[in-house]
Parts: C-alpha cells; sequence; structure tokens
C-alpha cells in the first residue's frame, strides 16, 4: 500500500435518537468528535415496523384532485 494517502482513522462518539452513545472509529472528522443521529434502528420505520402517512400540505389530496377524472370515459 502507498503511504500518507489514506484518511485518519480514529475514534468518534455517536449518540442515538433516544440520547444513548457508543464511541466506533470511523474517518468521519477528528479524534472525539460526535455524530448526532437523527434516524436509527430504535426509531427508522424499516426496523420497527411501525409506518405513518405524512400528508404535509395535502400532497395527497392535490394529487387525487388533479387526476380524479384520469382513466376510461363511461
Amino acid at each position: 500500500m502507498k503511504t500518507d494517502i489514506h484518511p485518519d482513522y480514529h475514534e468518534i462518539n455517536v449518540v442515538m435518537t433516544d440520547g444513548s452513545t457508543f464511541k466506533t472509529r470511523s474517518t468521519m472528522g477528528k479524534p472525539g468528535d460526535t455524530l448526532r443521529l437523527d434516524i436509527d434502528p430504535k426509531s427508522h420505520p424499516a426496523w420497527t415496523g411501525v409506518q405513518k402517512l405524512l400528508d404535509t400540505g395535502g400532497q395527497i389530496a392535490k394529487f387525487n384532485k388533479r387526476f380524479a377524472n384520469f382513466g376510461l370515459k363511461k
């Protein structure tokens, strides 16, 4: 391997959404930096099985209104 071309691999702190922390090694940031997660396996729907349908700004209503007459003519 070539020398001096690889990023520094050091220890960082990871803070989960529930506030729990653990240490891991990464090339992100500087030694001792903190990575705060917005989504983790304890809160992500893919792992929890709980999904919410958010209708921000009436997106579903807009879609239904726009395409209400779309389809086969009678």
